[in-house]
């Protein structure tokens, strides 16, 4: 019987600003929009979000999660989304127990809610709220090696129907958000992006070297700048640990003026 993986690694714009009707996230919300209306609808959904972290995988397993609003300084409708989404308990406990099996501590979480991270997206992607969903957060030591063994560790998962999702943001320097846009910003960020598209999605990488990029993304042209601290690129390696292989598409966006992507795999074995 063939193995199925669909795993998705999204970057998730400012806060609650997606919901909002934001210009600067325009492209961002079709473009999810677009793929959900590609991808076959999920029976549930795995999300890794850069909002979380723990010292070990903690893992969400309530049956009713409540919404976590992680931001500030936003108007107060902001605070009044809803994503009425159901935990799916039996699939946390699934994915501990496949997780201490690969040799990965982990940690259940049963009061743990959801945080923008996965509201976000989610309610622009599925707005019916009728997929149960859990979220496993990162490890607070930010390794990149330990991220794809989460990854890695999820692929005995022997539901087909399944969706992984990173939910990151392909660049992540708060201060050129909100800097002039200069040829320095824009070459910087143009370049570690095109590096992330040839590391995601080139069939003329080798596995293993695609995997050795993923591990060593400090090398890539501007990686410190893009990514000051890695929590946003993180999920991105859980995804890539998933399918261990190049991304079925990609996708090049603008998100608040800067040059941004997501990556979808769609993989049988």
């Amino acid at each position: 019987m063939k193995n199925y993986r669909q795993a998705l690694f999204l970057s998730h714009g400012g806060g609650p600003l997606p919901l909002l009707g934001d210009a600067a996230h325009d492209e961002m919300v079709r473009c999810l929009k677009t793929i959900s209306a590609k991808i076959k609808k999920p029976s549930a959904i795995i999300v890794v979000s850069a909002h979380w972290e723990e010292g070990c995988p903690t893992i969400t397993s309530g049956n009713n999660p409540p919404l976590i609003y992680d931001y500030y300084g936003f108007p107060e409708e902001s605070y009044q989304i809803t994503y009425p989404c159901l935990g799916q308990p039996l699939l946390a406990r699934k994915i501990a127990k496949l997780f201490s099996e690969a040799g990965i501590q982990s940690s259940l979480d049963e009061t743990r809610g959801f945080d923008h991270g996965l509201f976000v997206p989610l309610k622009l992607m599925y707005p019916e709220a009728d997929i149960p969903c859990i979220q496993i957060s990162l490890v607070k030591n930010l390794h990149p090696t330990e991220h794809v063994k989460v990854g890695q560790a999820l692929q005995k998962l022997d539901d087909s129907s399944l969706l992984v999702i990173g939910s990151g943001f392909s660049f992540h320097n708060l201060q050129a958000f909100f800097a002039p846009e200069t040829a320095d910003i824009k070459e910087k960020n143009e370049s570690f992006e095109a590096w992330l598209l040839e590391t995601c999605g080139s069939l003329d990488l080798g596995e293993q070297e695609r995997m050795n990029r993923f591990i060593n993304w400090e090398t890539a042209p501007f990686a410190r700048y893009c990514h000051p601290r890695e929590e946003h690129l993180l999920p991105l390696h859980v995804c890539y640990g998933y399918t261990e292989a190049a991304c079925t598409k990609s996708f090049e966006i603008q998100i608040m003026n800067k040059k941004s992507s997501m990556y979808l795999w769609q993989i049988e074995s």
